[in-house]
């Protein structure tokens, strides 16, 4: 397929292609690095089997716009329809990070680290002078009730997002007096960031007319912090990120506003793992990134319990730590199940890989090898334990527990339920990913 590509990306650029290789990243867009005639070039392209030229095209028509209301993105040097049977965007390729682990770690960052929040305010102030209809075609709706009709698509009730709903609707505050065209993906890792600041903000594709806050609140959620104590993308401060909107012309949103959007951007994550992982459980890509975000779906429940204060922060040890091999089972030769297991993982992460795209994908593969020994060890207690739980609220399981929270039918034992869905979401997690338990919200 390179080879192809790379002739197809000759004839659009009039140059000789090199240096085409395809990004780790980008679940919903395949991402491609070259250069042609001295120029360092990205491919975005949709996945053959999910076209869709109307958003390409919207994405192309945003950055442009996005460009003339002083927001730092890269100039679109072509778009169309079709390359190889896919809509496709070539934009400039820009200088800088964006992998969030180095940006919050990295020393060559110490400097511009603590100014980034304010700055990364001042940007989402220049794109909320756009209207929504600067660009046609942007969808307009209800995001509360387009998030939750989403949820219930799957047909699977989580106890943990109905929390969360109940609570977005008796809290939702008033419509806000203008709206903008919001990003709608604006965090940590959709930025280009150099030593000097913010270089470029990537991957449009979920624009929208909206509340403007709604932004700024995404970047305030936990997952895109990567560990940090820092709100504001893991870099800054609230306040620091409501300065630097509030110098470049913007209208802050309260302390309770922004609280609510950060909330509902939480549980906005969680759908959208679990929309991802649909398409490795329906079969329409057997990826093993997509099918590892169909067990972060927890990670999310509990941010949605942090950010709701109805959880703390605890430290859980890994059931994988001080693991000493046993017995096979039956008439099999040691080293038994668990054991390949373990040494699978193990050599994932430590087989040379010969590009970045395959070492990432060995170290999800490796984490999926981890989830499922910590299920074999774990499962049949934790299916037990909440058995007990759901009996002891006379529940059958947990759709009937998600009705009975949205319908109202446990409003007098609050305490009881919320200790269910946390101790169910640990035991999740504790399968999944223990450190996240410990990391404070």
């Amino acid at each position: 397929m390179t080879a192809g590509l790379g002739e197809r990306l000759a004839e659009l650029t009039g140059a000789e292609v090199t240096g085409l290789r395809r990004l780790s990243g980008g679940a919903s867009r395949e991402t491609w690095s070259f250069d042609a005639a001295g120029r360092g070039l990205i491919l975005r392209r949709d996945p053959p089997a999910a076209p869709d030229p109307a958003a390409m095209a919207r994405e192309a028509a945003l950055l442009t716009a996005a460009a003339g209301a002083g927001v730092p993105v890269p100039r679109v040097e072509s778009h169309g329809p079709d390359l190889l049977g896919s809509p496709y965007l070539v934009m400039e390729r820009l200088d800088g990070e964006t992998i969030p682990r180095r940006l919050l770690r990295d020393e060559r960052f110490a400097k511009i680290r603590p100014r980034l929040a304010y700055e990364l305010g001042t940007v989402l102030a220049r794109l909320h002078t756009l209207a929504p209809d600067t660009v046609p075609g942007l969808p307009d709706g209800d995001p509360l009730e387009e998030l939750t009709e989403h949820y219930e698509s799957y047909g699977e009730p989580r106890p943990a997002v109905e929390l969360a709903l109940r609570w977005l609707g008796e809290h939702r505050p008033p419509p806000a007096d203008r709206r903008a065209l919001v990003h709608g993906d604006f965090r940590n890792g959709n930025l280009m960031i150099g030593t000097d600041g913010v270089r470029g903000v990537l991957d449009w594709e979920l624009a929208h007319a909206g509340d403007p806050a709604e932004d700024l609140g995404w970047l305030c959620v936990k997952a895109w912090r990567f560990g940090s104590p820092h709100p504001a993308g893991g870099f800054g401060s609230r306040a620091d990120l409501l300065a630097g909107y509030a110098a470049a012309g913007g209208t802050p949103p309260t302390d309770e506003e922004l609280h609510w959007w950060e909330v509902y951007g939480t549980l906005r994550w969680t759908i959208l793992c679990r929309h991802q992982a649909e398409r490795y459980l329906s079969g329409a890509d057997p990826s093993i990134e997509y099918a590892v975000l169909g067990r972060k779906v927890c990670e999310q429940e509990h941010d949605l319990l942090l950010a709701l204060g109805l959880t703390s922060p605890s430290t859980v040890p890994d059931p994988l730590d001080g693991h000493v091999p046993g017995a096979a089972a039956g008439p099999h030769d040691r080293p038994g199940a668990a054991d390949l297991i373990d040494a699978a993982a193990a050599f994932l992460l430590e087989a040379e890989q010969p590009d970045e795209r395959l070492r990432f994908h060995a170290r999800v593969a490796a984490s999926a090898l981890r989830i499922a020994r910590r299920e074999l060890l774990l499962g049949d207690a934790h299916r037990e334990a909440h058995r007990e739980r759901l009996r002891a609220l006379g529940c059958a399981d947990d759709a009937e527990l998600a009705e009975g929270i949205r319908s109202g039918r446990f409003d007098g034992r609050t305490d009881e339920v919320v200790a269910a869905v946390r101790a169910a979401v640990a035991d999740k997690l504790t399968v999944t990913n223990p450190r996240h338990l410990s990391v404070p919200g």
